[in-house]
């Protein structure tokens, strides 16, 4: 871990940010620095814990690892997203391939750091995430609600219903790039300005990230995601939304 001495400061916000991680000496130097950012630090070192923590409590991010004692990160992010639980959700694992990104998107991760990480890139990314959930209640508070063919959507609790009744809660970024699509319904929407209004100044995602996102939003409010109604691929270009069925040709 860096010298806080030596170091440029990421962010004076505060936050109460929960770490669930059982290398003592890790979580240690990692609490000391996210204290020193200004938030507020809670520590346990199993996933049950970790879990009846994000269920009992509210915390502006919680921090995985997804290799835990009594249960995986990847199962304390599912149970909590089914639960009704919100809270933005990083992994920090060391296992860092692709699959396993994908594997702790579809848990309903909100962000995800591989190990070994730079300390300043981990600042940043807690930073950010507590950012986007600020830009999401500005972009959320005139609109709460979208309805498109026999889906909705409420952005104040992430919750909504799909065309075939099953309850759906989203990320906070499945919501967001949800919010920019439908609030420009009928247009094109460039894959760069998704990167500016839901990722801003973070660590910017390659192309194939944000379709994985839009992927995920297909397979949870389309009926059939291969043949999209609602969301729309422009190839080399973005996305279009519509709230009416229309087919892609």
């Amino acid at each position: 871990m860096a010298d806080r001495g030596q170091r440029h400061r990421v962010s004076t916000a505060s936050g109460r940010i929960l770490l669930v991680e059982d290398e003592v000496n890790l979580a240690r130097g990692i609490r000391e620095n996210l204290e020193a950012e200004g938030y507020v630090v809670e520590v346990v070192v199993d996933g049950q814990t970790g879990l009846n923590r994000i269920l009992q409590a509210e915390f502006s991010l919680a921090i995985l690892d997804v290799m835990l004692p009594r249960m995986d990160g990847y199962t304390v992010c599912q149970t909590a997203r089914r639960e009704g639980r919100d809270t933005p959700i990083l992994f920090l694992t060391a296992k860092g391939s692709g699959q396993d990104r994908i594997r702790g998107l579809e848990a309903g991760a909100d962000d995800y750091l591989p190990k070994p990480f730079q300390l300043r890139e981990l600042l940043l990314r807690v930073a950010a995430i507590i950012r986007r959930r600020t830009r999401y209640d500005a972009m959320t508070a005139l609109e709460p609600v979208v309805r498109f063919g026999d889906n909705e959507f409420d952005f104040r609790s992430f919750r909504g219903r799909s065309w075939d009744g099953a309850d759906q809660l989203l990320t906070q970024k499945e919501a967001m790039i949800l919010k920019l699509l439908a609030a420009r319904e009928g247009h094109v929407v460039w894959r760069d300005e998704i990167l500016e209004k839901v990722w801003g100044d973070d660590v910017l995602p390659s192309s194939r990230t944000i379709d994985n996102f839009v992927l995920r939003l297909r397979k949870r409010f389309e009926p059939d995601p291969e043949q999209p109604v609602h969301f729309h691929t422009i190839r080399g270009i973005g996305y279009r939304f519509t709230t009416a069925a229309e087919v892609d040709p």
